[in-house]
């Protein structure tokens, strides 16, 4: 579900004196358009301003445009909000090598879904996004990193490349600006570790995916050991709207620290799940609000903020400002803004075990701690679940999670710890109930989406 910008009516800020409708908060920027014919064509883009970005960046120095970006406080949105005018500053300059931008689309992690839309829907932002942190970093060649899965959006990114080749955005003297550019759209194989930046650099290259050891970071010896930038999907797809519009327009939504528009992904027990972009600062219950709550008859149990790798939340939290400080103070990370929603139906420890089995699965193997620790972490939660586990198993649980949380080679290993750490802490008598044979209390068959349907016809056959 997407929101045009008739509909949205405005920028609103989050905080902007509670009077505003719960339509006016969100702010349709990356999916101004998504809803309307063909909106994946350029076309279709120009019709709404696509590439005037691009003309006002061409006229800047590079530097000038990265000292642009950087000003905005535009943050990476892949996960960690990193800078991204930070992160195009550190490219060396006159270093004789080539530069290279890499575009992370292996979107993979349960509950994250925005990038994928993004690309199916609205190509052309990233493509011409990616025109302007080139001439920044003063590259002539990037790659799009996709998920071979994904293959009708393989094919429109192939052809929104074609098509901006033929209008002369991509290629030789771009729009007369000396800037050469080639962009190579890369299918993946399908491997969630490919969505850690270094294991991705490898796998482009053709070797195994796996993570590499930093330093050096791939700033200064990324892609065939040149500089390069690493970049999530719509990160670069928020730039030409930057450039557009103005740094001050971007920075009047959201927070201080945390400003502009993103993509929220709702998902789970909830009426209409879908995308919703807002500014950054937005609360869970204002987009439950929009989105008409958790499914009638059903209360909210627990959500990830950020996908299964970040700690998870609880009711308690829905006032928690969704942008990088806020939810770190609560204890957990903005992540991919994938909002995960769980009524109480759900069993706790069913969820956290399907999310590490994922994990188990995915572990590259290149690390003692994550390769080892993720295989324990599974035999562990199976048993509970089925209520073979031990008092002592709780405590063996949260000391094998602790040994892999920061002491693996990459992030995959604090991510499969990171569900087990708070689900413990909120829901430790849950776990409690399925230990000494009780097995699981709950019946996986509730939590179904057709689930209030069965019993509502069964109480209209009865009666």
């Amino acid at each position: 579900m997407t929101v045009s910008a008739e509909e949205a009516g405005g920028t609103t800020r989050p905080d902007a004196g509670g009077g505003a409708s719960p339509e006016k908060l969100l702010t349709p920027v990356l999916s101004e358009f998504w809803d309307q014919p063909e909106s994946w064509t350029l076309e279709t883009y120009r019709r709404y301003e696509g590439y005037e970005g691009l003309r006002k960046a061409l006229a800047m120095p590079p530097d000038d445009v990265i000292a642009y970006v950087k000003a905005s406080g535009l943050r990476g949105r892949g996960g960690a909000g990193f800078p991204t005018g930070m992160k195009w500053q550190f490219i060396p300059q006159g270093d004789g090598k080539p530069h290279y931008l890499v575009v992370n689309a292996d979107e993979s992690e349960p509950g994250t879904c925005k990038d994928i839309p993004l690309l199916f829907a609205n190509p052309h932002s990233l493509i011409e996004g990616m025109i302007i942190a080139c001439h920044a970093i003063r590259s002539q060649h990037a790659f799009i990193y996709l998920r071979g899965e994904a293959v009708p959006v393989l094919r429109r990114l192939h052809e929104a490349v074609r098509e901006a080749y033929e209008a002369g955005y991509l290629g030789r003297n771009i729009l007369g600006s000396g800037l050469d550019l080639e962009i190579t759209v890369h299918a993946g194989a399908g491997a969630y570790i490919c969505g850690e930046e270094t294991a991705l650099l490898d796998s482009l290259e053709g070797r195994r995916g796996q993570p590499r050891l930093r330093p050096p970071f791939p700033a200064v010896a990324g892609l065939y050991a040149c500089p390069t930038v690493v970049n999530n999907v719509e990160s670069i797809a928020s730039v030409p709207a930057i450039l557009n519009k103005g740094k001050d327009w971007f920075r009047s939504m959201g927070s201080e620290k945390s400003p502009g528009f993103t993509l929220y992904s709702l998902s789970g027990h909830v009426v209409s799940p879908g995308q919703y972009e807002a500014p950054l600062g937005i609360t869970l219950r204002q987009l439950l609000d929009m989105s008409g709550g958790i499914r009638p008859g059903h209360r909210l149990k627990f959500w990830t903020p950020g996908g299964s790798s970040t700690p998870l939340l609880t009711e308690e939290h829905l006032d928690v400002p969704l942008d990088y400080e806020g939810v770190g103070a609560a204890g957990s990370m903005l992540g991919t803004k994938a909002l995960q929603c769980f009524d109480e139906t759900t069993c706790v420890v069913r969820a956290v075990t399907r999310w590490t089995e994922f994990y188990a699965h995915e572990s590259c193997g290149k690390c003692t701690p994550c390769r080892e620790g993720t295989y324990w972490l599974v035999q562990l939660l199976r048993d509970i679940e089925a209520g073979k586990g031990r008092a002592e198993d709780l405590d063996k649980l949260n000391d094998i999670a602790d040994n892999i949380n920061g002491k693996s080679f990459c992030a995959l290993g604090d991510g499969a710890a990171s569900p087990i750490f708070s689900s413990l802490k909120f829901f430790r008598e849950e776990y409690e109930q399925h230990l000494g044979g009780r097995g699981c209390p709950f019946d996986p068959a509730k939590s179904t989406v057709w689930a209030d349907d069965h019993t509502n016809a069964q109480l209209e056959v009865n009666a």
